[in-house]
């Protein structure tokens, strides 16, 4: 059957219809013809590339990207459909084909912003920040009126840790255009980063004016809520965001960091299995032939693989999980960083220590260090709180034990900690990082308390703020002479006090029962719970905690004064 003279201009007609009913809004009118005219023509260029504009507006990402490419193997010279596919991969988070067929449009067409664009977000999903900036600016340079490019360029300099400079981009673009949810979130985590909570929290709230069903901004807002201090609130916003996307692994996330803070162990350890699905920890996960193990069956008899995750200080506050294990009637096998091998050694339960990286033995199962509090149901009365679990060679804590004495001079010995781990380069946990640290500046009322000793443990970059000269001769530094966790147990164990912000030596302290006092940000780490001065799982730990975001006056000024009854008891009736 031949098709009718008049197919092209048929055809041209329902075109024009139809470009007519999609500019007007009526997508599935629209649809339905560029559908028909594909029947009559199957290679017809333009309703191809129109159907794949029209299913990327109505949210059908995959769909779109189909009907581009097809339209791309008719005609590959069209910058415009080159731009919008990277749009479209770039919605489906494949940035390397994003950035390929941006950089393809703008081969064509080298002064187009909405490419330009396009290949910023997709150069910020690959992690280049630099480059993506450079692209936003390209694009700004072309078309100063483009607020989506102002927006996603606040995005990166908050990337490269400038949020000053991502408000101001922010603000930009809501001056360009007011009712723009996503700059208004956007801009809510600029301020975030710059401490501004209640700030930050009405850009939030503005956002949801704007789009109620904006559950990015639901997550953000409890993430702010949480910084002020309103941990029910921020639970109802998760809750929201949650109805909105219920597969949102960062809100599971937050919701339970949100839960545990808040001591309910039961639902937060559920929620807490949710970081396997977080793009920042899923190209950590381990995946094993062998099931893993969540407390479901038996392992009597049983060869069971516990493995390190994350942080150093949760490798050693979730370790002492091992002997209750191994009482359940399994071999345990435990692997871990290397920095921790010697110390491990000590720790009861342990049939097998496999330093990480190495190659594994046989097992029957396996379970993550922070999964154990999941499969044993830990609640707030059965946290393992027995210490010490890990110990100090006695040989090296004589050897040190000659030294500290004699600088010491019957003098409270005292170990400090300033810095956690800087890792600028991932967001959330640049901003965990600066928010739990403090300079060496900042101890000054600490070090001036008489009767005490102060010995530096800080290692990493912090360390070099460090007095290595005259100018406190009461801190010694002997951090250059410890290689690893075993040689800093050996130090400590010689030490009356250790006094440090919340991070890995910390937990080491509170493993070997010593005294750690534990600067404590307000926004504090889900394990010390709010509001509390002790903490289930160490015996001798004290937390001094800010009352408000940033407030370390407060902070230092309480520790310092505890210290100086400390000393002066210590010291006894000495005159100095």
């Amino acid at each position: 059957m031949s098709k009718p003279a008049n197919l092209p201009q048929q055809l041209d007609h329902m075109l024009r219809q139809a470009v007519a009913l999609q500019q007007n809004g009526a997508f599935a009118e629209a649809e339905e013809l560029y559908r028909e005219i594909l029947e009559l023509k199957p290679r017809h260029f333009e309703a191809l590339q129109l159907l794949g504009s029209l299913a990327l507006q109505t949210g059908r990402v995959q769909e779109g990207t189909e009907f581009l490419k097809k339209a791309l193997a008719i005609n590959a010279k069209q910058a415009p459909i080159h731009s919008n596919l990277a749009y479209a991969l770039n919605a489906s988070q494949r940035f390397d084909e994003a950035l390929a067929s941006a950089n393809r449009a703008l081969a064509l067409q080298s002064k187009f912003p909405d490419a330009l664009n396009n290949r910023g977000n997709a150069q910020a999903g690959l992690n280049l920040p630099l480059e993506a900036l450079s692209s936003f600016d390209r694009a700004i340079a072309l078309m100063p009126d483009f607020a989506q490019a102002w927006n996603n360029r606040a995005c990166v300099l908050r990337d490269l840790g400038r949020p000053a400079d991502a408000l101001a981009s922010c603000d930009h673009a809501l001056a360009l255009q007011p009712a723009y949810p996503d700059a208004w979130s956007n801009r809510g985590n600029a301020l975030s980063d710059m401490n501004q909570a209640d700030e930050a929290r009405q850009s939030y709230q503005r956002a949801l004016e704007l789009a109620p069903a904006f559950a990015d901004a639901w997550n953000n807002l409890g993430l702010t809520q949480v910084d002020l201090g309103e941990h029910a609130q921020a639970l109802q916003s998760y809750e929201r965001a949650l109805a909105v996307n219920p597969a949102a692994a960062e809100t599971h996330w937050n919701q339970s960091l949100c839960l545990l803070q808040l001591g309910e162990l039961d639902a937060g350890w559920k929620e807490y299995e949710w970081r396997w699905e977080r793009s920042r920890i899923k190209a950590g996960r381990r995946t094993f032939a062998q099931p893993l193990w969540l407390g479901d069956f038996s392992i009597d008899g049983k060869t069971i693989l516990l493995h390190a995750e994350q942080g150093l200080g949760d490798t050693l506050q979730f370790c002492r999980y091992a002997g209750m294990v191994s009482k359940l009637g399994a071999k345990v096998v435990l692997e871990v960083p290397g920095e921790l091998m010697r110390l491990m050694s000590t720790l009861d339960g342990v049939d097998q220590l496999i330093e990480a990286g190495q190659a594994l033995p046989p097992f029957d199962c396996h379970c993550p260090l922070l999964s154990l509090p999941l499969a044993f149901k830990t609640d707030l009365a059965s946290i393992p709180s027995k210490t010490p679990y890990l110990f100090a060679d006695p040989q090296a804590t004589r050897e040190w034990h000659e030294r500290i004495a004699a600088q010491a001079e019957g003098c409270l010995k005292v170990g400090l900690v300033w810095a956690g781990g800087n890792r600028p380069h991932v967001a959330e946990l640049r901003k965990n990082d600066a928010r739990r640290s403090i300079t060496f500046e900042r101890l000054a009322p600490i070090l001036d308390v008489p009767n005490v000793q102060f010995f530096s443990l800080q290692k990493g970059p912090s360390a070099l703020q460090s007095p290595r000269n005259d100018s406190h001769p009461n801190v010694i530094d002997y951090t250059e002479e410890l290689d690893d966790f075993a040689d800093t147990a050996a130090l400590v164990a010689n030490l009356d006090l250790v006094i440090s912000v919340d991070t890995s030596t910390a937990h080491l302290a509170g493993a070997l029962d010593k005294p750690v006092w534990i600067l404590n940000r307000f926004d504090t780490c889900w394990r010390w719970m709010l509001e509390r001065t002790d903490t289930p799982w160490y015996a001798q730990a004290k937390l001094f905690r800010q009352p408000a975001l940033g407030d370390w006056d407060s902070v230092i000024r309480n520790a310092r004064d505890a210290l100086a009854a400390l000393a002066g008891t210590f010291a006894g009736t000495r005159v100095d």
